[in-house]
């Protein structure tokens, strides 16, 4: 890794682990200059403040999961499978990087518009992402005619509170949510328990 893409990773590596604990308002960028081992300078050099550094994160970490979710989507040839692998890998992600999910789906909200905002185009993305796969089922056939939009919604909605719940108590788990997902999404868009069983077996 070269000398620019290092420090910027230590700065973001620091400022993930102050923000998760102290929150955006208590940080101070003194704090994430000292755990980077850097200059204030150096901070100030790929992020003009202490705003940028905390969106900083959260770009980093809505790009790193879209990479992941369409890796899991390709590697799959049916529609539901695809769908399934996205439930899987998004909630992975979520349970790999407990600290930056924090970040991203809780101390972003209630920090002002610019936050709201970004917040909110990341948020459509990803329904974006859960639409066109449900779109892709209905084309196929595997699942009946529907308002995906609408259903993505819920989707997004469903997830979003699962996982929330997991980063303020740690429960339930994340794995053991998986099950329960699956069966609740996969029958809400109509598809069958035979079909959901198959995909149980093939873990």
């Amino acid at each position: 890794m070269d000398t620019n893409k290092n420090t910027r990773y230590r700065i973001l590596n620091a400022a993930i682990k102050i923000f998760s604990k102290k929150g955006y308002h208590n940080t101070r960028v003194d704090e994430i200059v000292e755990a980077a081992e850097t200059s204030k300078g150096g901070v100030y050099f790929y992020f003009p403040s202490k705003q940028d550094i905390f969106l900083g994160l959260v770009d980093e970490f809505a790009n790193m999961l879209e990479s992941r979710l369409s890796k899991s989507i390709e590697q799959h040839d049916s529609s539901i499978e695809r769908v399934d692998a996205a439930l899987q890998t998004c909630l992975a992600t979520f349970q790999e990087y407990r600290e930056l999910s924090k970040i991203f789906l809780v101390q972003a909200i209630g920090l002002g518009i610019t936050f709201e905002e970004k917040q909110r185009q990341i948020h459509d993305r990803f329904v974006e992402i859960i639409k066109q796969n449900l779109d892709d089922a209905i084309t196929a056939g595997d699942i009946e005619p529907m308002n995906t939009q609408i259903a993505a919604y819920a989707w997004m909605g469903a997830i979003n509170e699962v996982v929330i719940r997991w980063i303020h108590t740690g429960e339930p788990d994340l794995a053991i949510s998986l099950p329960v997902l699956r069966l609740f999404l996969l029958r809400s868009i109509g598809v069958s328990q035979t079909q959901i069983l198959q995909i149980n077996r093939k873990e």
